[in-house]
């Protein structure tokens, strides 16, 4: 449960990944596999570097125990359950929700892959430079949370890496772009014919509630057809130290987005490359109502220092 223990093995472990990676789909199994070891593990050692508690199974107290700091009162410290990687992404996703551009839903082909090959010898050795690319895009932002040099981290792969992140992020602009396309193409043919007046008074009823089914939304323009859509997303309360005062703000940080005039609906793994939709938004209202009627949570994050 020791971050830089952790950290070190997750170089290993990524080291071991790349290296059978490079030999071709023979081994692919391999690098899936301890590729998805490598990313659990920097997950891990991020949450570890915060408290030992934030990886281990909440419901198992001889974990918690080890993790307190009283171990001397629970089993062997080899008995330790701790947390697996789709719940540890979960964790550090929430602690940086801007940071990591992968989603939960994305992040599937990478547990997927792992798993299979741990427990079934089954993995799709088509996917493999895409599921390869999902850790590479998890592992970035949390190597620079833990100031880890990533041209030591990547070593000799470094190229490589560089190689299939900047393919897929081309793969996701030009995506994102057919999305656009879409959305005003289908706009133009419902809208194309009516008056501007007429116009204005539909997209005023139709644009006027959020269609996304969350609990959390903004209005946010879009950037297809320029109607109001909306963008739901996790909220943070933000406190503001400036001159000894603390008003509470709620920052919401969107990771979807839907209009309903045009349809354009993007996903987390697209916002970042369409318009400004990926930026936080300051929403109105008591902090109280966006946490489920609880307290806050201060996120330690204050302006004007």
């Amino acid at each position: 449960m020791d971050s830089e223990q952790l950290k070190r093995s997750s170089h290993r472990w990524m080291n071991a990944a790349l290296a059978a990676f490079v030999e071709g789909p023979e081994n692919y199994d391999f690098a899936v596999h301890h590729a998805g070891v490598a990313t659990e593990h920097l997950l891990k050692a991020y949450l570890a570097g915060i408290h030992p508690a934030l990886i281990v199974n909440g419901q198992h107290f001889d974990s918690l125990l080890h993790a307190t700091g009283l171990g001397s009162h629970a089993g062997p410290l080899t008995k330790v359950k701790t947390i697996g990687l789709a719940e540890a992404h979960e964790r550090v996703l929430k602690l940086l929700p801007r940071k990591i551009p992968i989603d939960k839903k994305a992040l599937e082909p990478l547990a997927d892959a792992r798993n299979g090959v741990a427990h079934s010898a089954i993995h799709d050795s088509a996917q493999a430079e895409a599921v390869f690319t999902v850790c590479l895009r998890v592992v970035d932002p949390v190597l620079e949370e833990l100031k880890v040099d990533p041209t030591n981290y990547w070593g000799p792969y470094v190229v490589l890496h560089d190689k299939l992140v900047e393919k897929q992020v081309r793969q996701e602009r030009v995506a994102a772009e057919a999305l656009l396309v879409k959305a005003r193409s289908l706009f133009e043919q419902r809208f194309g014919h009516m008056s501007r007046k007429e116009r204005d008074v539909v997209l005023a009823a139709i644009t006027s509630q959020p269609m996304i089914t969350m609990t959390r939304e903004a209005p946010r323009e879009c950037p297809a057809c320029g109607s109001q859509g909306w963008v739901a997303g996790e909220v943070r309360i933000i406190h503001d130290m400036d001159h000894g005062v603390v008003p509470d703000e709620v920052l919401l940080d969107p990771y979807e987005f839907h209009c309903a005039a045009c349809d354009l609906e993007v996903g987390t793994k697209l916002l970042m490359h369409v318009g400004d939709l990926a930026q936080g938004i300051f929403v109105d209202g008591d902090p109280y109502d966006y946490i489920d009627d609880e307290p806050p949570v201060d996120e330690d994050i204050y302006r004007g220092r």
